[in-house]
């Protein structure tokens, strides 16, 4: 009982902190252009995914990789962090947060997509019905609260949404294939993806000094976009007896999102938001019924 109630604990804060990082991705924005924010980011990534190697004593994890270990780190930097925030973090330069962060949840469902080919499985027939179901909460949310906002919606920046989810599906798909201790894993991925972002930061945009105040934005992705907040799921896993009651409780994180958004970054909440994301939660949960199956 006491580890259960240990597990709700760390899964509460880590759906609490990533429930923030839409709003605190707007108020990074306004100071760094996309490709300066995940260059940053994935500094301070490195360095808290480091201390927190240090205070696991896994630290000799480090030492223990093979070739194919570091070649798996380089393919998948590629993926996250370099492309998926690349693409998410432009989507949200071009959309609200309302519109960017449900847009980005539809990745459970491009995952068993993905499944198909690379893993495969096959698909049933409720995987199909909620696609259908993800798609119509897709349409509600990019409506902006009416027939008439879709004259105002960015649809390339919806396209980016919709992207990032497929690219992190595919992340999510090798990943879980690699083996290795998930920290040290995640460690390597970013030291690599942040190799990469040198190379884009020197072709693509430049090292320009901002105010103190902008970094601390920064600083609070680094912590509780990948760092801390990944470590604190993992644990609430670990700690957990019903994994698929703790991992539903991620689901929650885009309805508390909303609340931060509106007070915070001052967005007025449309009802086809709110509505278009019970919809995709809806055909994520209907997609887990198919896989139970």
């Amino acid at each position: 009982m006491k580890s259960t109630k240990k597990a709700y604990l760390f899964a509460g804060l880590a759906v609490f902190f990533w429930s923030t990082v839409a709003t605190a991705f707007k108020i990074a924005l306004r100071e760094f252009d996309f490709i300066q924010l995940i260059f940053y980011t994935s500094i301070v990534s490195v360095v808290v995914l480091f201390v927190i190697l240090v205070i696991q004593n896994k630290i000799h994890f480090l030492f223990q990789q093979t070739r194919k270990d570091l070649l798996n780190s380089m393919f998948l930097g590629a993926l996250n962090p370099l492309l998926y925030y690349l693409i998410l973090f432009k989507a949200y330069s071009l959309l609200p947060a309302q519109l960017a962060q449900p847009l980005n949840m539809v990745w459970p469902i491009t995952l068993v997509l993905f499944s198909v080919p690379l893993l495969g499985q096959k698909i049933g027939w409720m995987s199909l019905v909620a696609l259908f179901v993800s798609f119509i909460g897709v349409i509600f949310i990019s409506s902006q609260g009416g027939i008439n906002g879709f004259e105002n919606t960015n649809w390339f920046g919806v396209a980016l949404a919709i992207g990032s989810s497929i690219i992190w599906a595919l992340y999510w798909i090798f990943n879980v294939r690699n083996k290795r201790e998930q920290v040290v894993k995640l460690f390597q991925n970013f030291c690599f993806g942040t190799l990469y972002l040198i190379v884009v930061m020197l072709l693509f945009s430049d090292f320009k000094l901002h105010t103190s105040s902008a970094y601390l934005s920064v600083i609070y992705i680094g912590l509780f976009e990948t760092g801390i907040t990944y470590v604190l799921w993992l644990k609430a896993m670990e700690l957990s007896t019903n994994n698929a009651k703790i991992g539903n409780l991620v689901f929650l994180a885009p309805f508390v999102s909303l609340i931060f958004i509106h007070f915070i970054l001052k967005e007025t909440i449309y009802i086809t938001t709110f509505i278009g994301l019970v919809f995709i939660v809806a055909g994520i949960f209907v997609q887990q019924l198919d896989r139970r199956e």
